[in-house]
């Protein structure tokens, strides 16, 4: 399990190793909008999930990351099959990496996204007064 809110959408890790990811997911009635089609935060948790799947073997020790900021492009509606989201990273910094994610529909590819992600390590929790 990749964590509660893919299990919630019925997202799958089908591959992960340091750069790379891939994730599915078979497209059912609690993914569609009101027009009938996938609704586009499924695709874009698609895409952030798998960048932080192909981000995480990469971090140190201690180290954690979160999304800085993602931009994603629709091409095609999608009404039912399986997604796959193909996730690679591209540039990795010291505090900050670069990734790409594709997801696809067969052999169509239905969305594109780019992101950045801040790579940490988180501060101790202080106590407030």
């Amino acid at each position: 399990m990749l964590h509660r809110f893919a299990e919630l959408i019925a997202m799958s890790e089908d591959e992960r190793r340091a750069g790379y990811s891939r994730l599915s997911l078979v497209v059912n009635a609690d993914h569609l909008n009101p027009h009938g089609v996938v609704h586009g935060a499924v695709m874009f948790a698609l895409a952030d999930t798998g960048m932080g799947a192909a981000l995480y073997p990469t971090l140190g020790e201690g180290q954690i990351c979160a999304t800085i900021e993602i931009k994603i492009n629709y091409f095609k509606p999608v009404a039912s099959g399986q997604l796959v989201c193909i996730t690679e990273l591209l540039n990795r910094g010291k505090t900050v990496a670069n990734l790409e994610s594709k997801v696809y529909l067969a052999d169509k590819l239905v969305a594109s996204a780019n992101g950045n992600y801040a790579v940490f390590a988180p501060r101790p929790e202080r106590i407030q007064d």
